[in-house]
């Protein structure tokens, strides 16, 4: 495997990361970014960044997918994560929950929705994608009674779908639509935020989740989890997911150039 250096400012502590490597950080990204638009490589797999580090050092990004768009050239993107048992869009990202809930709009949603479906096209190799959009509140907002976002901004970006000719389906109940016997019905689930999608893909599969960002002129994967500090140069931080986002990469690779 090739290896690629990129020097380092300040000496590396395991657990303690340095503002003063953020720049190494990012140069890192890019270069990989750089190979994967002039067909260098066919994609790449990226390790957890530690987002604190990197912002005080004036990183303005709330993550890796956001900086992945702007470097592709400001395309629009969307963060998949993908397992064997399931795969989950959240249509808001890296935001507060009172932040997600204020970003949430039809737009938002039917835009994770169509980036969804050509990414199980392209990428899984899926020729009618199947969508399942979970519901914001409990029970759908059972009839209003706990809130009125599934009629006024979640059912109207579905029936927005459905014209596109997108097989979709919902809002359904997330306390429903993850289970083995729901799982089935469903290619992806587009979740209205952060945890909403990452719970049930951590549960189900920990170690073998993949972050997929859905969208971008070449494959980028990751694995599903952070940097873990608490853990770092101990000997026990485990590789599944690395190796499991590394797997993925390639075959989605492989399956982009047919």
């Amino acid at each position: 495997m090739p290896v690629l250096p990129v020097r380092l400012r300040a000496p590396v502590q395991p657990g303690k990361p340095d503002p003063a490597n953020a720049n190494a950080t990012l140069e890192a990204i890019e270069r990989a970014v750089a190979l994967a638009k002039t067909g260098e490589i066919a994609g790449f797999a990226t390790n957890p960044i530690q987002k604190k580090t990197l912002q005080d050092a004036g990183f303005r990004h709330p993550g890796h997918t956001e900086f992945l768009a702007e470097l592709a050239g400001g395309i629009d993107v969307a963060m998949m994560l993908a397992c064997p048992e399931l795969r989950v869009v959240p249509a808001t990202i890296h935001l507060s929950l009172a932040q997600a809930l204020g970003a949430l709009d039809p737009a938002v949603i039917v835009r994770a929705g169509r980036i969804a479906a050509a990414g199980l096209k392209a990428l899984f190799g899926i020729a009618r994608p199947r969508l399942a959009v979970a519901a914001l509140n409990p029970h759908a907002g059972e009839q209003g009674t706990m809130g009125d976002e599934e009629t006024r901004i979640i059912a109207p970006a579905i029936a927005t779908l459905r014209k596109e000719g997108i097989d979709v389906r919902g809002p359904a109940p997330a306390d429903t639509l993850f289970h083995p016997a729901a799982r089935e019905t469903y290619d992806a689930a587009i979740c209205m935020y952060h945890d909403q999608a990452l719970i049930p893909i951590k549960t189900i599969d920990f170690s073998g989740g993949v972050n997929v960002t859905l969208g971008l002129p070449f494959v980028r994967t990751s694995p599903d989890h952070g940097t873990a500090l608490d853990i770092a140069g101990t000997g026990r931080a485990d590789p599944a997911s690395l190796l499991a986002a590394l797997a993925m990469a390639d075959d989605m690779a492989r399956r982009r150039k047919t």
